[in-house]
């Protein structure tokens, strides 16, 4: 797969964050708590997809947005991509023997304080969806050639705590991808946008 190779061949760049368009408001010595999620790639019909999911509206971070699967690593999980895969199987019934590790993406810090590992993964087999209805409101795919054009993103803004506020947003139909999720995966596109593997 050319992602594997992109992400293979990628020069190290520095993390992202939810900061990347107002600098001047990231906080200068953050206590981050470390957080992992997956970007599950699987073949859909005669396409390449990736897996996300509508959190629940219930949910204290991030409710009703669209995220990776992933959350906050456990003691008990060991490492970063361990919780990754724990999440994901949590949260859509992906099971880890399913998934093959293509590679990382840039650490993220988000607004919340949590800095998130991104794991690049490939689904090797046939799986059902089984969502976990306390934290999954739907389970949804996205092509991932549209996720791939620089031209799918977008620099949008709102008011927020009496503040003017930028983001990156990729929309695809009726689903408003932004935040956290959105630049991480600009930076994804970013990835295959500069490699010759594209």
């Amino acid at each position: 797969m050319k992602l594997r190779a992109a992400l293979g061949k990628a020069a190290p760049i520095a993390l992202t964050t939810d900061f990347d368009l107002h600098p001047e408001l990231r906080p200068p010595n953050p206590k981050l708590r470390d957080a992992a999620v997956l970007v599950p790639i699987h073949r859909e019909n005669d396409h390449w997809s990736v897996i996300l999911t509508k959190r629940s509206s219930a949910l204290k971070h991030h409710p009703g947005q669209i995220a990776f699967p992933g959350g906050k690593v456990d003691k008990s999980d060991g490492t970063t991509l361990n919780a990754a895969l724990r999440e994901a199987n949590e949260e859509i019934g992906l099971p880890p023997s399913s998934v093959e590790i293509l590679g990382t993406l840039p650490q993220h810090q988000t607004i919340t304080a949590f800095m998130v590992t991104p794991y690049v993964g490939l689904i090797t087999d046939p799986i059902e969806y089984r969502r976990e209805v306390g934290e999954v409101a739907e389970i949804f795919t996205v092509p991932l050639n549209h996720l791939l054009n620089p031209n799918s993103f977008q620099i949008q803004g709102r008011r927020w705590n009496g503040q003017d506020r930028k983001y990156f947003t990729v929309p695809y139909g009726p689903y408003y991808i932004w935040g956290a999720t959105a630049r991480m995966l600009r930076m994804l596109a970013h990835v295959m946008e500069k490699s010759d593997a594209y």
